[in-house]
């Protein structure tokens, strides 16, 4: 087996789902662990993947591991698996706050550690992912960890003093884009509009907004103004939007974020 998740949720899932649909690995060249027989039975059904309920399975019949639980479960977890870890393995972490050196310490050993931070849009195959490593990690396998995470979604390589802003806007924030579209879509259920075609328009519209971003490298400023019209509808809903402080709450929940990231 080449690749293995200690852990096995919804981030360990769509991750694995986007390297099985790309081709980069075949079903029995991944193995995941669970916590519970259920759960392992979840990952055979859905992935169709190798699947233990030993985490150290996982780190002695691979090369690249995985952490993909929860943030206050990855020391238990290193503590179970250090010793069987080598310099030959690669760890990959993908919790907030937990940094390339405390991996490498809490891993009992100098080792090739590489940090990333995905978002849950990995399920339908547009994550954003940003990735960073030690000085152990040469370039051809960093190389080989973004083609992992360019299989459900970007990726940009950062420098390590960036993640908790990474995981801030892209980490964070489709919490806070799913709450725009549910409080643009009621908007809609009390001007008329029936629910389901209410979230479809709302959806649909940040979207393709969010495509024209990418896509025509205009300043979101200027691709707003195009909306614009002179005394129009959408610069009075601009008007009131800005009147009830929308960009600073929008800024003060990505640093609030940010500064809880670096806590944890």
């Amino acid at each position: 087996m080449k690749i293995g998740f200690i852990g096995c949720g919804n981030m360990g899932s769509a991750m694995i789902s986007g390297m099985l649909k790309k081709g980069l690995y075949k079903k029995d060249e991944i193995i995941v662990s669970n916590l519970t027989e259920e759960g392992s039975k979840r990952s055979k059904e859905k992935l169709g993947v190798v699947t233990t309920l030993d985490n150290r399975e996982v780190v002695k019949n691979t090369k690249l591991v995985f952490l993909a639980v929860k943030p206050q479960f990855y020391e238990e977890v290193l503590n179970e698996v250090k010793d069987e870890l080598t310099p030959e393995h690669t760890v990959v972490g993908i919790a907030p706050g937990k940094t390339l050196a405390w991996l490498e310490e809490k891993c009992g050993q100098p080792l090739k550690v590489v940090r990333m931070m995905p978002n849950t849009p990995a399920q339908v195959g547009e994550g954003m992912t940003g990735v960073c490593a030690n000085e152990k990690v040469s370039a051809e396998e960093l190389d080989q960890i973004c083609e992992i995470t360019n299989s459900f979604g970007r990726t940009e390589v950062v420098p390590e003093r960036l993640m908790d802003a990474v995981g801030a806007v892209s980490g964070c924030s489709p919490a806070y884009v799913f709450m725009f579209v549910e409080a643009m879509a009621d908007a809609a259920v009390a001007q008329g509009m029936p629910r389901k075609q209410a979230y479809q328009f709302a959806a649909q519209s940040v979207l393709g907004s969010a495509k024209m971003v990418l896509e025509t490298g205009m300043h979101p400023g200027e691709l707003k103004d195009m909306v614009c019209s002179p005394a129009g509808t959408t610069i009075e809903g601009v008007r009131i939007l800005e009147q009830n402080g929308f960009r600073s709450a929008v800024f003060e929940a990505l640093n609030g974020a940010a500064e809880k990231g670096k806590r944890m």
